[in-house]
């Protein structure tokens, strides 16, 4: 879903890009879908050289980073003017249900709460990361999916797989009570069925997109504030008539 994402926005770009790179934890998945491309790995110092790059995607890594800005000022370092960067990673709401179910069977088998699911970033504030970065016309989307599974364990399969398990700093360093587990799939079971199979959970994934382009002077530019010649009011009307 991810990369047929990134593939669509860079469809719509009327450019070629000849010097990608990607940065990411899964080269092979990446190296597959944009075969010469260089690949590089989600380290904090990335092994990227200055104005190398027309094009850097950060493919769904940003959410494990420790330092995002850094991340991605990193990104425009490398980038050529005029060079975009696209990134793809989790945030908004993804597995709001499974953070919950987890709390609330934590508390009541224990009666506290560790780490277990990574936080999300709201879009708004990891659309800010990119004019902190440096980066010019900025944009922030997010795509909403909401995957079915037949039990949490389930859930819990797929999240190793996609190498999205608690790997958190402050994370409980020893093996879970059986009991948590087994309230936390009945609390999802009960709150969270799947809509089209109640005998199944849902689970949301928020892809958040983020676009910006290294600084240029052929890029356009916004209206000094103040001087534009018609008023919205007057621009709705003409649309109305």
């Amino acid at each position: 879903m991810a990369a047929d994402e990134v593939e669509d926005r860079l469809s719509e770009i009327n450019r070629t890009f000849t010097d990608i790179a990607v940065v990411t934890g899964f080269p092979d998945f990446w190296a597959k879908r944009f075969p010469g491309a260089r690949i590089l790995s989600d380290d904090s110092i990335l092994t990227l050289e200055p104005q190398t790059c027309d094009l850097i995607i950060h493919a769904m890594a940003l959410h494990w980073a420790d330092d995002p800005v850094g991340q991605i000022v990193q990104c425009r370092h490398a980038l050529r003017e005029d060079g975009l960067f696209l990134a793809a990673c989790f945030g908004g709401q993804t597995l709001h249900e499974l953070r919950a179910a987890l709390a609330q069977a934590e508390a009541a088998v224990t009666g506290g709460l560790s780490p277990r699911v990574l936080p999300m970033g709201e879009i708004r504030d990891m659309g800010g990361l990119l004019h902190r970065a440096g980066l010019a016309l900025p944009v922030a989307d997010l795509l909403s999916q909401r995957a079915s599974y037949r039990s949490l364990i389930h859930l819990a399969h797929d999240l190793r797989a996609m190498g999205e398990t608690n790997a958190m700093q402050s994370r409980i360093r020893h093996a879970t009570r059986r009991e948590i587990f087994m309230r936390a799939a009945a609390y999802m079971a009960e709150h969270f069925p799947d809509r089209d199979d109640p005998s199944r959970i849902a689970a949301t994934f928020d892809l958040v997109f983020l676009t910006g382009w290294a600084p240029s002077e052929t890029q356009p530019k916004p209206l000094r504030p103040g001087s534009a010649r018609i008023s919205l009011a007057d621009a709705l009307n003409e649309i109305r008539k």
